[in-house]
């Protein structure tokens, strides 16, 4: 090196993140972009969709056109590297094709691109975060997908006609899983923040477990009082960027749940209602 010239730093690990706009900044693409901070790799935000929300509610979904999409994600590719990928609401069944046709370009070149999908079907009170059928819209992605992080109810969703399961947690979570493993996710975390009880159970299933899985890896958090608004954003972002940075899937999943937890203890309020986590 010629005296006198610094040394450029080197490239941050890149996660390129679809997800909506949340103008109250608690849940969307402001989520995902601090906690990927948080991980120290560097989020390339592509809008998928304005919301008309506030911490408890959402009014209004209103998608961006699929090939505005598609135009955000491939200037980013012409220029630079990517190293996983998050998925939160599409907003439509088109973005959620668009979508997978970047992830597809992707793969040509990164075979083993993480790719992390948050399955967010609805808000907390139920509010839809999709135009049509938000399940069905997955549906195109599920195929592409490194890690599904769905809570129980979006799990149950997302397997519902894929055979039933038993009575319990437990047992919905296993049904769920090989559910949505079946059609082709290689990891499911399903999540249990809206269960029951004073302890938070989440439950890991890999495809390389042989049978299909009859239980998984599981986490016991304490229950946290209070309703949080962009924990699963929160969640889902943290494992990306930790992929991003080359962990082995379960460090990653442990990882990002701790700071999670940390980011949830510490959330502050905005306005009555849920609380925003600190990231």
């Amino acid at each position: 090196m010629t005296e006198g010239m610094t040394a450029r730093p080197a490239r941050p690990r890149c996660v390129l993140v679809f997800s909506g706009a949340d103008p109250s900044g608690g849940a969307g693409i402001a989520a995902d972009i601090l906690a990927i901070h948080a991980q120290g790799a560097h989020a390339l935000p592509v809008i998928t969709a304005l919301t008309v929300q506030d911490n408890d509610r959402v009014h209004e979904v209103l998608p961006v056109a699929p090939d505005v999409v598609s135009r955000q994600a491939r200037a980013l590719l012409a220029k630079g590297e990517v190293d996983a990928v998050k998925i939160g609401i599409p907003g439509s069944a088109a973005n959620a094709a668009a979508i997978a046709q970047v992830i597809a370009q992707l793969r040509r070149t990164s075979p083993e691109l993480p790719v992390v999908l948050d399955p967010v079907l609805a808000s907390g009170h139920g509010d839809l975060l999709s135009r049509g059928d938000a399940v069905q819209a997955l549906a195109v992605l599920l195929p592409l997908v490194t890690l599904i992080t769905p809570n129980g109810p979006e799990a149950a969703a997302l397997a519902a006609g894929y055979g039933s399961a038993g009575p319990g947690d437990d047992a919905i979570a296993r049904g769920a899983a090989r559910a949505l493993l079946d059609q082709g996710c290689r990891h499911v975390l399903v999540t249990g923040g809206h269960g029951a009880g004073d302890t938070v159970i989440n439950r890991w299933f890999s495809a390389a477990t042989e049978p299909a899985p009859s239980s998984g890896h599981g986490w016991s958090w304490a229950r946290l009082p209070g309703e949080f608004h962009g924990s699963g954003c929160t969640l889902a972002a943290a494992i990306a960027a930790l992929l991003a940075h080359g962990y082995p899937m379960q460090q990653a999943l442990a990882r990002a749940q701790g700071y999670t937890h940390r980011a949830l203890a510490a959330a502050f309020a905005i306005a009555p209602g849920q609380r925003i986590p600190q990231r």
